[in-house]
């Protein structure tokens, strides 16, 4: 038979971000056993912007509070609460968050913890 697991947003250590943002990894094979997939939760403070990444596998994502833009390498792509972003794999991308609240965002990959990325 199969567990259903429970993992509370406070129960999972920071990913430290620039500018006091950070990401915490909830869904992964460390904290679900079997699980293919992962799911993420992040807050981008104001005024942050990231560091381009690509990662190995494609990317889901929903805004659940505030708006910014990714920044891709020929365009920005701006996003706000409510958005659900899809984000293919290989595709060079920051976050950022030019507005003067924080941005919420739930993410998710096709693997089973954060998948191999690279950065610029």
């Amino acid at each position: 038979m199969s567990e259903v697991s429970v993992v509370a947003l406070d129960s999972v250590p920071d990913i430290e971000l620039p500018n006091g943002s950070f990401s915490r990894m909830l869904v992964t094979a460390k904290r679900a056993a079997g699980t293919t997939a992962s799911l993420g939760y992040s807050v981008f403070r104001p005024g942050t912007e990231l560091t381009s990444v690509a990662h190995d596998t494609e990317e889901f994502a929903y805004v659940a509070s505030g708006s910014g833009r990714l920044k891709l390498d020929d365009r920005d792509v701006e996003f706000r609460a409510g958005d659900a972003l899809h984000i293919p794999a290989g595709v060079w991308h920051a976050v950022v968050n030019d507005g003067d609240e924080d941005v919420v965002m739930i993410f998710g990959f096709p693997h089973p913890d954060y998948p191999p990325t690279e950065r610029r």
